[in-house]
């Protein structure tokens, strides 16, 4: 049987650029949010991973979603699958890499080389949806 990840991320798309962010020490981005804590709802996870990464505070009535996609884990051994279940929302306040996140950066279709497989296949998505250029 295969092992799968359980995660959650926020997809927020801004004149054509989605967000992603880079933790310390590694060279891939992704989107913002992380593994539910037991008993979290969807929503719950994304509001509490979102406030320790990016210091900003989630409009919960404002939680959609967008999809959920699967790909090989990155950096894991074969067979370890990544479910990503992403959800849209609004925020207040200034975002700001917090915690474990070096940086933060606006991605384009043409930073599909620098993200993770189940990344790439949101961007695909994003892409077919003309939000991102």
């Amino acid at each position: 049987m295969n092992a799968i990840i359980d995660k959650i991320a926020w997809i927020y798309v801004v004149d054509g650029k989605v967000l992603g962010a880079r933790s310390k020490g590694k060279d891939t981005y992704y989107f913002p949010g992380g593994k539910r804590e037991p008993g979290e709802s969807d929503a719950e996870t994304l509001i509490r991973e979102i406030r320790e990464e990016l210091s900003v505070e989630i409009l919960q009535e404002t939680i959609a979603e967008f999809g959920t996609f699967e790909a090989p884990a990155h950096g894991k051994e074969e067979g370890v699958l990544v479910r990503m279940t992403c959800l849209t929302a609004d925020f207040t306040g200034e975002l700001a890499p917090a915690s474990e996140i070096e940086e933060l950066a606006w991605l384009t279709s043409e930073d599909q080389g620098r993200v993770s497989a189940v990344s790439g296949l949101i961007m695909d998505k994003l892409k077919e949806m003309k939000l991102i250029s």
